[in-house]
């Protein structure tokens, strides 16, 4: 696909746009295209645009392998000393808005027309064509990227909480019935289900605990009453998510959920050694109540948040800690790799399809040693989350890729949907832990495949 774009050497059409589930090898890809092109004499340098530091190492280190120099302009002050025998650059978004001057500088010399500009997770560089100060980065990527002979787009997650369109990707206007819409749709999808039933990740079991959210106004007698899975107005949904997470009592829908994480986890341990949980929580003040619920038990839990100076440098060691639990707040996402996770505890109140995806396939990794021992498919990861009906919708699709609709678009009768014919992986239970709210609520799988 990129020798074939590059060849037809068409400007319009320089954007492509590859989708791929974690385990997928996007980065590895990304550059072994590269070096087969540069043998072709297709391209010259690479330029890599990355969301994290803790990205960035991974690049470093895909590069090692290949026999790649790859230089860092984000450590260094004078880019004058960034070299230009090597086979490409790095730079993180914010490093690049910090460096922007110093960077316009050399884009042209850069920027010779075989170039190919990397953004890794582009959906992070929204583009927003109605507001001039809108989304920063999209705006630098697309500065310096203008000389590029062709931007390769990668994600795990192709969509936008706000729909805005993204760089390195390519709107399409498609036409159903009487309406004509704007989208974004992957060149090449790499779905998580095609990975799962290949043996390469994890698949997902999830777990929702369901249950009765009550309020009550101060100074009245009367008191209203929710049912957790089953509300479906809005404001009343995100209140009662909110009172849901909380640590309260022991009856509560939070509490119980960690209970039932932490003896899925040693459940878990019993077949693999250091298997580690992870928590999301919503604040600080959040994660430290719960990092002592489960240190009171017994576990060693590594607790990282970002006003924590250390927090990278623990986030980077805890593969080969002994810790049990990991307790984030908005820091374990994209970059972020520990194979050894294999239950995930959703705790907080941000309910975004990317979020929430990219924090429960922390847990999809596999490491050598395990796969040599696992049969196909491989033994499942656990998510456990409040029964709230936007995340059980979440889970519901989390290993299909869909169409992404941009913003203005009207909504449309018939959603479209990719045609991915029969399910090949393990499709495992989602179920809702009661905690009264009556019968559990078990979601009917996909359709399981011929072999099992």
């Amino acid at each position: 696909m990129l020798r074939r774009r590059l060849l037809i050497g068409n400007k319009e059409h320089r954007d492509l746009l590859i989708h791929a589930g974690p385990g997928a090898g996007k980065t590895l890809g990304a550059l072994l295209g590269f070096k087969e092109m540069k043998k072709e004499r297709l391209l010259s340098k690479f330029l890599v645009f990355c969301h994290r530091n803790s990205i960035l190492n991974q690049w470093r280190k895909s590069a090692d392998i290949l026999g790649l120099k790859l230089d860092d302009i984000d450590n260094e002050i004078d880019l004058e000393r960034i070299s230009q025998n090597c086979d490409g650059w790095i730079v993180t978004y914010q490093g690049a808005i910090s460096k922007l001057e110093q960077l316009l500088v050399y884009k042209d010399q850069w920027l010779d027309n075989k170039i190919i500009a990397i953004a890794d997770e582009a959906h992070h560089l929204g583009l927003d064509p109605d507001y001039s100060d809108g989304p920063i980065w999209g705006k630098i990527f697309n500065n310096l990227t203008q000389g590029s002979t062709i931007r390769l787009g990668l994600t795990g997650t192709p969509f936008r909480s706000d729909n805005l369109a993204f760089c390195s990707a390519r709107k399409i206007r498609i036409q159903i019935g009487n309406e004509f819409i704007d989208q974004i749709s992957p060149d090449l999808c790499v779905e998580s289900s095609s990975l799962i039933s290949a043996g390469d990740v994890r698949p997902l079991e999830f777990h929702f605990q369901d249950g009765w959210v009550e309020h009550r106004m101060l100074g009245r007698p009367d008191r209203d009453v929710s049912s957790l899975s089953k509300e479906n107005r809005e404001s009343w949904r995100a209140r009662n998510l909110r009172r849901a997470i909380r640590l309260s009592d022991s009856s509560s829908i939070g509490l119980q959920l960690l209970v039932r994480a932490k003896r899925q986890l040693e459940k878990v341990c019993l077949v693999h050694e250091n298997a580690a949980g992870l928590v999301i929580a919503r604040d600080i003040g959040h994660a430290k109540e719960i990092a002592n619920f489960l240190e009171e038990d017994g576990f060693n839990v590594e607790l990282v948040h970002s006003k924590d100076r250390n927090s990278y440098q623990r986030l980077a060691l805890f593969e080969q800690s002994n810790s049990n639990w990991l307790v984030s707040v908005d820091m374990c996402s994209e970059g972020f790799d520990a194979p050894r996770l294999r239950v995930v505890a959703y705790l907080t109140t941000i309910v975004t399809k990317s979020r929430f995806i990219q924090s429960i396939t922390r847990a999809v990794r596999m490491t050598t040693d395990r796969a040599a021992i696992e049969p196909i498919p491989r033994e499942p990861s656990f998510v456990f989350a409040p029964a709230d009906p936007l995340l059980m919708q979440h889970a519901r699709d989390w290993s299909k890729s869909k169409p992404y609709l941009i913003k203005g678009n009207e909504p449309v009768t018939s959603p479209i949907e990719f045609e991915t014919g029969r399910a090949r992986f393990p499709s495992l239970p989602m179920e809702a832990v009661n905690d009264g709210a009556g019968s559990v609520i078990r979601m009917q799988p996909v359709e399981l495949p011929n072999f099992l």
